[in-house]
């Protein structure tokens, strides 16, 4: 009985989220999904090496030389003060504060002469997660999202392929990437594209709102008494009678809609909790929020979700290492990063979906060879070469591409910018130089901008 009675109030919800679109569309209020097809029409032009990809963004920029482009031989500041370790590729060492990073190496395509020219975060965040130089403009602060932003690799495929069995095609967790407590980079949303082919955001605030714990958006269990669910089906129908035309509310609306329909879509809410994980695997990630937000990824493009952005806890304890370096490095940053990225890695491989799936380490730029006066000592920001590497998704891997030179400053070979790093991204997943998104105008733009990396495939 129960279960007829809860089908009756998922037809009531639904029902009033299909009233709500019909008034948006009699009102001129709708977004330009509600007036097409949320799924571009345009095809992806290849077989894709990847099905997924994870994109873990280490906000703030970490220095390559205590990473993964150690430089034991350099004097002075370029050595640092941490030594190397053998990996399980001869010839690769990095970080000894990386060592379970170390052991799977074989599976790693290490970048070392990545390179840009923006020393801002906001600007080098646009970068990094678009492939496209982010348009200056005023007033300042000019690198805060922005409706004339590049759209993220998410909001590229939202637009292609759209929602799947219950579940956007992208999701971003656990925090913004931001510049205080309200500056949101740019580079993060859909941008041009317009607002409707945003990922979904599924952020955690509070303390005891962790990753890896429903979202309070989508506590509804199968439990749920039906007057709740008539009382959200309620609310829903106010917010269509107090509609406001800002952006700001047709973004949480449209938001909040996708939640609710996930919610409604058979299981697929569960992808966003660790709950049935085993204490093994949780134990294996980590209880850091970076770490449960990367078990909560693989769940998520293990349910069907083409891409997954995982962003380092910034605001709380980031890589921008202006000062007191080499003890946040090695006691704060490294240890858990390292202890989550690898399992991740080894998660995904167990599995048999690492194959099948892009993962992707970067930051927004890297650190300077040098070290500031500041007390304790840190490096400063440094586009003009840094370190990213990629995993999986038809990547071959026990190999580094390129290098810096010895002062961990500039390429000396094989130099590569972030806009060939980003097509490689889109390669893997399927896209090919003929690839097309449309922006709110219905003018087209290629999804790639610059060269694919094709040498890492195969």
């Amino acid at each position: 009985m129960y279960r007829n009675e809860h089908a009756k109030a998922q037809s009531r919800l639904q029902a009033a989220l299909t009233r709500r679109r019909a008034l948006q569309r009699v009102a001129g209020l709708a977004p330009l999904a509600f007036l097409g097809r949320e799924a571009n029409a345009a095809p992806l032009r290849h077989d894709a090496s990847a099905k997924a990809c994870i994109f873990l963004h280490i906000t703030g920029g970490p220095a390559q030389q205590e990473t993964f482009d150690m430089k034991p031989q350099a004097t002075g500041a370029a050595r640092g003060e941490f030594d190397p370790i053998a990996s399980r590729v001869p010839g690769i060492d990095i970080c000894q504060y990386m060592p379970r990073t170390a052991e799977l190496t074989q599976h790693l395509a290490i970048i070392r002469s990545m390179h840009h020219d923006q020393t801002f975060h906001g600007a080098g965040t646009h970068f990094n997660l678009t492939g496209r130089r982010h348009q200056a403009r005023t007033p300042q602060p000019e690198y805060y999202l922005d409706s004339r932003d590049a759209p993220s690799i998410g909001a590229v495929f939202q637009q292609l392929i759209g929602q799947r069995s219950g579940l956007p095609a992208a999701v971003h967790l656990p925090f913004w990437i931001q510049q205080g407590s309200v500056g949101r980079f740019a580079g993060q949303d859909a941008g041009f594209l317009g607002r409707q082919f945003d990922p979904l955001r599924v952020f955690y605030k509070a303390k005891t709102d962790l990753p890896g714990m429903l979202p309070r958006t989508f506590r509804l269990p199968e439990a749920l008494p039906i007057t709740r669910l008539d009382r959200r089906t309620e609310l829903l129908t106010r917010l269509e009678n107090g509609r406001r035309l800002e952006r700001t509310q047709q973004h949480w609306d449209r938001q909040h809609e996708r939640a609710m329909e996930i919610l409604h879509a058979g299981g697929a809410w569960q992808a966003f909790s660790i709950e049935k994980e085993s204490v093994r695997t949780r134990q294996l990630y980590g209880d850091h929020k970076f770490a449960r937000s990367c078990l909560v990824a693989r769940r998520l493009v293990e349910s069907g979700v083409k891409v997954v952005q995982v962003n380092w806890p910034g605001h709380e304890n980031h890589f921008d290492t202006h000062g007191g370096h080499f003890s946040s490095m090695k006691t704060s940053l490294l240890p858990p990063m390292d202890q989550a990225y690898a399992a991740l890695l080894a998660d995904l491989d167990q599995r048999g979906l690492l194959q099948d799936t892009l993962v992707v380490w970067s930051g927004e730029f890297g650190r300077t060879p040098s070290l500031n006066g500041n007390k304790p000592s840190g490096r400063d920001h440094w586009p003009w070469v840094y370190t990213s590497v990629l995993a999986g998704g038809g990547i071959r891997g026990g190999l580094h591409v390129g290098s810096s030179d010895p002062q961990a400053a500039y390429p000396a070979e094989n130099p590569i910018h972030v806009s060939r790093f980003v097509a490689t991204i889109f390669h893997a997943l399927g896209c090919s130089d003929t690839t097309l998104v449309h922006d709110v105008q219905g003018k087209p733009h290629h999804v790639m901008n610059a060269r694919p990396l094709h040498e890492l495939f195969g």
